[in-house]
């Protein structure tokens, strides 16, 4: 499918979309990733959820989205909880930041929606000496009959142009592109853990993905979401309900 418009979905993005949890910043710990003092560019911000995350903890964060809907989401989210983060609206190819500067690079749930070689390529040209470039993503995980799998099911009943089903949370990819862009030291984390989502909750969490709002009508969209709505009264009548996510990470550093 063309890359969807998130835009459209940004208050959904903002009110319903579970962000990087905790346990992803405390696990970076793990693979010896300082965030604390570091100048950090995030890319494919969107309302922010990584940005306030590394400001939270004592970084340096300037965050950078084609979207401005998204953005203004971000900053009203950084108001609401005392985050400073400067704003950018560029693309992830051509930040027009200047280069040889950062610490880390950090695209977290976006970069497959980027050209991968001239992003790595503006990775390495923003990153000083020894800096790094984290590719992250968290991902909601379908099993036979669960929650995920119906709704993807549904999604794809809607959307015929959707192919972001099935997956296991796993992006053996990020390993791979940080290695063809030159990155040293590749290393990954992943774990699991489950979010618990209202009914109305995980509505809004689909209708912000890629196969709904961010790329089908307003009226396709509603359709969609009644038929949901339907799906979790009849199926999972427990509200709220538990969605099973995995965190799958890989970071790699630039020569010192």
């Amino acid at each position: 499918m063309t890359n969807p418009d998130f835009g459209l979905t940004a208050d959904d993005y903002a009110r319903h979309r579970a962000g990087f949890p905790r346990e992803f910043f405390d696990s970076l710990n793990e693979i010896t990733v300082d965030v604390k003092g570091a100048r950090i560019i995030d890319l494919g911000t969107g309302v922010g959820t990584l940005a306030r995350g590394f400001a939270e903890r004592g970084a340096e964060v300037t965050a950078v989205d084609i979207s401005e809907d998204l953005m203004r989401e971000a900053r009203r989210l950084d108001d609401e909880a005392g985050i400073t983060v400067k704003y950018v609206t560029a693309s992830a190819e051509d930040t027009g930041l200047p280069g040889g500067q950062f610490d880390i690079v950090a695209a977290g749930q976006c970069w497959c929606w980027f050209d991968a070689d001239a992003t790595l390529a503006e990775a390495a040209r923003l990153l000083r000496p020894g800096g790094a470039l984290l590719l992250a993503s968290w991902d909601w995980v379908p099993q036979l009959g669960n929650v995920v799998d119906l709704t993807e099911r549904l999604i794809e009943l809607h959307n015929s142009d959707w192919l972001k089903g099935g997956g296991n949370g796993l992006h053996p990819e990020f390993i791979v592109d940080l290695q063809t862009g030159g990155f040293e030291g590749v290393t990954q984390l992943t774990f699991s853990m489950d979010v618990s989502y209202s009914h109305e909750a995980w509505r809004g969490r689909i209708r912000a993905s890629a196969g709904v709002a961010a790329s089908l009508p307003a009226e396709r969209v509603d359709a969609f979401d009644q038929e949901l709505a339907a799906l979790l009264k009849e199926r999972f009548p427990e509200d709220p309900i538990d969605i099973p996510h995995r965190v799958f990470a890989a970071i790699g550093w630039t020569s010192a």
